[in-house]
């Protein structure tokens, strides 16, 4: 997994503690945390699909292009 996408997950798992013990303590700005949450989760979705994608584009190590 890239980087970035390891990052970017990191951020939202953080995100979404804050979140909670936000809302526990009876604050409303959780909501701002819910909502770095998903914008943190798109961002590793995307990442993610990101790495796959070049991967599968990229030849593999013993393949030979045909002539």
């Amino acid at each position: 997994m890239p980087r970035l996408a390891v990052y970017a997950l990191v951020v939202c798992v953080l995100a979404l503690a804050a979140a909670v013990v936000s809302f526990v303590n009876g604050n409303w700005l959780g909501i701002v945390w819910v909502l770095l949450a998903g914008a943190a989760s798109n961002m590793w979705w995307f990442y993610r699909r990101k790495a796959k994608l070049t991967a599968a584009a990229a030849p593999s190590p013993g393949h030979t292009p045909a002539r």
